[in-house]
């Protein structure tokens, strides 16, 4: 059985969370409590802000929901895993799905990453964190990811801090196995970088290449689409020298 329970409702709030605070409603959160939930004053929901944990909340209001009533801390804030996530910008309805799983998937930052072979450059970024808060209250994470502007791969290079290690996508890795790949990895804060679909141009290769600590990650035989590579190589991360390993 699983350790927490989905069922109910969650929002997300900006405002300070504590025992008997009234925490009053944005326009969109009543509309989504009220007319998309059909939750009415008296009902309950959880509550969470990325920094006090989570509380239960009781709805007051007339005929609408116009406020939140806190009540009590159900979890204790946990802190996010220093876990980075760059990735080439992608379309809107890739970005959306990209976003999410990467949230999901414990990523404590996102930044796009302008490439030479991107096909995107302008991004979105209020949309990115309304992802990030939907997958938060969907899945029960406590901790939002910050969501940087966009940089471009060469001052992100010059700019990077080398104690965080780098982990790369590059179907040219020499080591075929991602697992040992990944293993001569020592514990440390981390960045993955997924490129566009073209693939990184051979300059920004030799560039990436000459960075300390930097480790290039085969996806396997076939070629994946960045959105899918995303998942992939989070996944592999958080398996092999992440927060999946239970230590």
């Amino acid at each position: 059985m699983a350790r927490y329970d989905f069922r109910g409702p969650r929002l997300y709030v900006e405002a300070m969370l504590e025992a008997d605070a009234t925490v009053t409603l944005e326009r969109a959160q009543a509309h989504y409590l009220g007319t998309v939930l059909r939750l009415r004053a008296g009902d309950q929901l959880l509550v969470f802000n990325g920094r006090d944990g989570e509380w239960s909340a009781t709805i007051v209001g007339d005929r609408r929901p116009a406020a939140l009533r806190i009540g009590a801390r159900t979890r204790d804030q946990t802190p996010a895993a220093d876990l980075h996530y760059l990735f080439a910008p992608l379309k809107a309805a890739r970005l959306d799905y990209m976003t999410q799983k990467a949230v999901e998937m414990g990523a404590a930052l996102l930044r796009p990453v302008l490439t030479r072979h991107g096909q995107v450059t302008r991004v979105n970024t209020e949309r990115m964190r309304a992802n990030a808060i939907e997958a938060a209250e969907q899945c029960g994470i406590l901790s939002l990811p910050a969501i940087a502007p966009p940089i471009e791969l060469g001052r992100l290079l010059a700019e990077r801090d080398a104690a965080r290690w780098l982990v790369f996508c590059d179907e040219d890795a020499e080591v075929a196995n991602p697992v040992a790949a990944l293993s001569a990895v020592p514990p440390s804060p981390l960045a993955v970088l997924i490129g566009p679909e073209g693939g990184f141009a051979e300059d920004e290769r030799a560039a990436l290449l000459k960075q300390p600590n930097v480790v290039r990650l085969s996806l396997g035989p076939r070629i994946l689409r960045a959105d899918t590579a995303a998942v992939a190589a989070l996944a592999l991360v958080q398996a092999v020298i992440g927060d999946w390993r239970g230590v």
